[in-house]
């Protein structure tokens, strides 16, 4: 995609936009009326599944064009190491990648079994990741050589006092912190590959391996990062104790409902989002974005202000494709679920200041060339975790009466 394609995929965002704007006025119109809208529901459908697509092509293109050169970032014990790495990949041959390895990633232990992977790989691999997972994106990520990643957190400061002259007013309250652990566990991914393919020399077959384990990695990361319970993997956002932000508490996540059960409110319903933005504290806000799926984003282009003159989503390029609502930049995860009763299905948070994603250094390889006929088995191993160390910048919105 040329920048001349971008340009033309902004110019058909914005008319998508226009059209979808009308056509919505139009069964807004037609509802008040007490007339048939299923026409335009499903016109309004096809215009969403318009504006989604060319959002992730405009996105696609955006984090394509920043692809590292990793070739030309090699160093020449690396280089030397790329090579018997490859005759390792292909052929099963050994001789001095140990040596090689050592030398090349400049560390002084083993990995548990197999080799590390070549750094162009671990690059694609992470980059696959970010891709695929958006919240995964928008953390902070962290590489460690430890088993866990430790970071202690403000959860309060020091408090002023006046004194009068002459006098002295005694201690002041202390700060408190908290000491956040995020452990690392170990993922597996097992492309297999044709025993001819590895003789074929025009296949990048580093390159195709790589791809194929980052995308099930992210996959599996990302839906972590939103849903998984910590046991033996990363801990999601959702999955926390979520408790009315009314009577939020540190190491909790406080919540706004939506008002209807399974619903946005039937009546202003964009009224409960603004309440959410406004849960965040000022300090969060600037970087903040909104989190959500594209189904849900679908409903959300629907809602206007209080006196039903503006729409509240409005496309923005500079927003990274997902546009703005309420001036927010909205970000697209379909690993959030669906609206259903009582899910949790938007989000609106700093996620660098409130998530961390933790990855070990090194994502190692065990090539297998006995256990099916005709085959190769190529088992990558990474060692990776995620949760929250900042419980006060990640807002959530239930979808409930409470």
């Amino acid at each position: 995609m040329e920048i001349k394609d971008i340009a033309d995929g902004i110019t058909k965002q914005n008319e998508a936009w226009d059209q979808y704007k009308k056509t919505n006025d139009e069964k807004i119109d037609k509802l008040a009326s007490g007339k048939s809208v299923s026409d335009l529901d499903e016109k309004l459908s096809l215009i969403n599944t318009e504006m989604n697509n060319l959002a992730k092509e405009m996105a696609d293109f955006d984090k394509k064009s920043g692809r590292p050169n990793a070739e030309n970032e090699l160093t020449e014990d690396q280089q030397e190491h790329k090579k018997s790495f490859s005759r390792f990949v292909r052929k099963g041959q050994t001789d001095g990648l140990n040596e090689l390895q050592l030398k090349a990633m400049n560390s002084g232990s083993d990995p548990d079994g197999g080799y590390t992977v070549l750094p162009e790989m671990d690059s694609q691999i992470d980059r696959i990741v970010g891709t695929i997972s958006t919240l995964g994106r928008l953390a902070s990520n962290k590489t460690i050589s430890t088993n866990q990643y430790k970071k202690l957190v403000k959860t309060s400061g020091m408090a002023m006092r006046r004194v009068d002259d002459g006098s002295t007013g005694g201690e002041t309250t202390e700060p408190k912190y908290d000491q956040i652990i995020l452990d690392v566990f170990t993922a597996e991914v097992e492309p297999w590959v044709f025993n001819e393919t590895l003789e074929d020399s025009s296949v990048n077959l580093e390159s195709d391996l790589a791809e194929e384990a980052a995308i099930a990695f992210a996959e599996g990361l990302g839906s972590e990062y939103v849903s998984g319970d910590g046991v033996g993997k990363a801990r999601g956002i959702t999955s926390y104790t979520n408790i009315a932000n009314a009577s939020y508490t540190w190491g909790s996540v406080g919540y706004i409902a939506s008002g209807a059960a399974g619903a946005f409110a039937s009546s202003n319903p964009g009224d409960q989002v603004v309440q959410l933005q406004g849960a965040l504290k000022s300090q969060y806000r600037p970087g903040a974005v909104f989190l959500t799926s594209d189904a849900t984003l679908n409903t959300m282009r629907q809602f206007k202000d209080g006196s039903g003159a503006y729409y509240l989503w409005n496309p923005d390029a500079s927003a990274g494709f997902g546009g703005r609502f309420l001036g927010s930049p909205v970000e697209i995860d379909d690993n959030m679920a669906d609206v259903g009763a009582g899910s949790y299905s938007l989000a609106y948070g700093n996620f660098a200041r409130g998530y961390t994603v933790v990855n070990r250094t090194g994502t190692t390889l065990i090539r297998d060339n006995i256990t099916a006929k005709g085959k190769t088995k190529f088992n990558f191993r990474r060692r990776n975790g995620g949760g929250i160390h900042n419980y006060e910048a990640i807002k959530l919105m239930k979808f409930a009466t409470s």
